[in-house]
């Protein structure tokens, strides 16, 4: 095992840790400073004020918070708002480096790729979402050039949204399995699990479950209101389907008596924590063959892919669900989603890292 390290990570500046606005982000910082923690590194997170994270080490600075980048157009302009949190998170690490051995981006913002140059102790980037906009992509392909082997991706799919492909460590993600409990004999009802917003295709999950005739619980951060209205307009039982953004121990015991777990993303999720939260309650995953889920998602075993943007294929994977083995779907996610496992991953890339920048 490598020597212990000091490691900054930088958390994405578009909203406090624990509020649910940064996504799969949060779930992703939590589950790393747990691994390298109990791996004997000293990790401290840099995050949003009102930030919490577990038992983790957390600095929080004040500022605006940023627009996500999910919700700009590919043409648009960097954006830096005064009083930037982003700017002072980055501001503390310029003043604070020489406390670490290696500084994690988990940003995805331009400014953390445009300072890397700037920095004498190491930047790594773990870039959290696929390709969105030109100046990102622009951005991450010059640290590809000029620092070699500092990107870091969850899957290979997403990565390959990206021109510069070749340049990431493939990483994937993982969950703490002592959190969620495993459960051989669920309800009736379908799960549904996301960010509310457009491109995670909610509509699709609401309209197979009406046709299947099966009950459909909504779980995740309402972050689209106008959208949520256009779909309680077009579903009127939507409402009563929504049980709220949950912390985990709450969202697992509503999750894991479920029959499966429906997503439906309109874009490429770079992973999709919620489908290995779903695999350790021993809950199936029916999924869009796109992005993250594809990855994860063992046909006929530990789920079902269904063709993009195909309703009635999710219907049909809906009727064939009790084909699949419960006990399959945990045994998948101990296998290949430990703490542990993502740990030793990461810990390799880092100790990379660091030995190639002296």
């Amino acid at each position: 095992m490598p020597m212990p390290r000091r490691l900054l990570f930088i958390s994405t500046p578009v909203g406090p840790l624990g509020s649910g606005l940064g996504g799969g982000v949060e779930l992703t910082l939590l589950n790393l400073a747990q691994g390298l923690g109990d791996r004997g590194h000293q990790i401290t997170v840099l995050a949003p004020e009102g930030s919490s994270l577990g038992d983790a080490a957390i600095v929080t600075v004040p500022g605006q918070l940023q627009p996500t980048a999910h919700t700009q157009g590919r043409s648009a302009p960097v954006i830096i708002p005064a009083d930037s949190a982003l700017g002072a998170m980055w501001r503390y690490a310029q003043q604070h480096q020489k406390q670490y051995d290696l500084i994690v981006n988990l940003a995805y913002d331009w400014l953390p790729f445009y300072l890397t140059e700037f920095f004498s102790t190491p930047v790594a980037h773990f870039v959290t979402m696929g390709s969105l906009s030109d100046a990102m992509d622009e951005a991450i392909g010059q640290v590809a050039q000029q620092f070699p082997g500092r990107l870091g991706a969850y899957t290979r799919t997403q990565a390959e949204t990206f021109e510069v492909a070749n340049a990431f460590e493939i990483l994937s993600s993982a969950i703490d399995l002592e959190l969620y409990d495993f459960c051989p004999s669920p309800g009736d009802a379908l799960a549904w699990m996301g960010r509310i917003s457009p491109e995670k295709g909610l509509e699709d999950a609401l309209e197979a479950a009406a046709i299947a005739q099966a009950p459909l619980k909504i779980l995740g951060n309402l972050e689209d209101a106008n959208y949520w209205q256009t779909l309680c307009d077009r579903f009127p039982h939507a409402a009563n389907c929504y049980l709220g953004f949950l912390p985990t121990a709450e969202l697992q015991r509503v999750l894991r008596q479920c029959r499966a777990l429906v997503m439906t993303p309109r874009w490429v999720e770079a992973f999709g924590n919620v489908a290995i939260e779903a695999l350790a309650c021993g809950v199936p995953v029916i999924a869009y063959a796109r992005g993250g889920p594809a990855e994860i998602v063992q046909p006929g075993k530990t789920g079902w892919l269904v063709p993009p943007d195909d309703v009635q294929g999710l219907v049909d994977a809906i009727a064939n669900i009790d084909q699949l083995d419960r006990h399959a779907c945990r045994q998948q996610a101990e296998a290949e989603y430990s703490l542990d496992a993502l740990a030793a991953r990461f810990e390799q890339w880092f100790e990379t890292i660091i030995t190639s920048a002296h």
